[in-house]
Formats: C-alpha cells, structure tokens, sequence
C-alpha cells in the first residue's frame, strides 16, 4: 500500500512539472531527468563497505551469543524431557518454570539484539546517506536536471540507462571521501 502510494506520488510530481510548463510541450532541454541507485550507491562506496563490515562483525558476535544461549536452552529441555518421569511434581514445576524463564530471556536477548544492530545500522548509514543526497544535489545542479528519482522497483518502472547516474555518485563520493 505504501509502495502504490509512493509511485502515485512520484507520478503526480512528474505531471505537476509537465503541467507547470504551461501546457506547452517541453522541449528535451527544458525537462532533464535521472535516477539514483541509492541502495547501491550506499553498499559500493568505500565508506558503504566499511560500514557494512563493522555491522557484519557485530551481527556475528551477537548471533555467535544467540547461538550459544540456545544451545544451552536446548540442552536444557532435553535434559528435562528425559528427568522429568522421575522427577517430582514439585521438582517438574520448579524446572519447567525455569525453562520458561529463560526462554523469555532468550527472546528479549534476540529482541535487544536486533534493536542494537537496527539502530547501529542506521547510526553507520544516516551519515553516508546525507552525503551522497549532498553530491546527488550538486550533480543535479551542475548537470541542470530537473528531477533525480530514487531508482527501485516500486517507483521507477522504466529508465533508460544513460539516465542512470549511480557510477557517477559513487566515484564522486569516493572522490571527496578519501582516507
């Protein structure tokens, strides 16, 4: 739905500009379009990559932790499954609820887990993501285009690739972004 609404959108911006040419066609150089491949932009310039390493890094510690927590969760209830015949009523309870509780702090551990690596993700990106739209702004100012469209599959249908000015943002920004 959010995807429909968004393509709507960029839909009615485009009309709004052919028809704020006051209903005269537009010539080729009166109307000057591209697109930006931002997710690729963001995971091929140097800084994309080194982001993404740091994040893999601390995604496998918390997911080495996880794994660990669940193995001892798992080992734990086969040993239950196999005591439990002879174990007390009172034994059984006191044993089920202490799997029970360390099921629920599995769960807010992979909870928090995700939280962290979410809010690190965006703490890594927001910054590379402000200045490649910074050097998008510049290239669209020294090339004159009106309109630079976020090029994905829910809202550019079709572009030419001559239109396509991600290889050129990315070199840009590892122009400016060097060490």
């Amino acid at each position: 739905m959010q995807n429909l609404i968004r393509s709507a959108g960029v839909a009615l911006m485009v009309f709004g500009l052919v028809a704020g040419a006051g209903g005269r066609a537009l010539a080729s150089e009166d109307f000057k379009l591209a697109v930006v491949d931002m997710q690729k932009a963001l995971q091929t310039v140097e800084a994309g990559k080194k982001a993404k390493a740091q994040l893999e890094k601390e995604f496998n510690s918390k997911k080495k932790d996880l794994q660990a927590e669940e193995a001892t969760l798992k080992k734990m209830i086969e040993e239950f499954k196999k005591q439990q015949l002879v174990m007390s009523d009172d034994a059984r309870m006191k044993k089920q609820q202490e799997i029970q509780e360390r099921g629920m702090k599995f769960q807010e551990m992979t909870q928090r887990s995700q939280a962290e690596i979410a809010q690190k993700e965006a703490e890594l990106t927001q910054p590379l993501i402000k200045k490649l739209r910074e050097i998008i702004s510049e290239t669209a100012k020294k090339k004159n285009f009106t309109v630079i469209l976020e090029r994905n599959e829910n809202t550019v249908l079709y572009f030419q690739e001559k239109d396509d000015i991600t290889d050129e943002v990315i070199s840009q920004f590892n122009q400016k972004n060097k060490g």
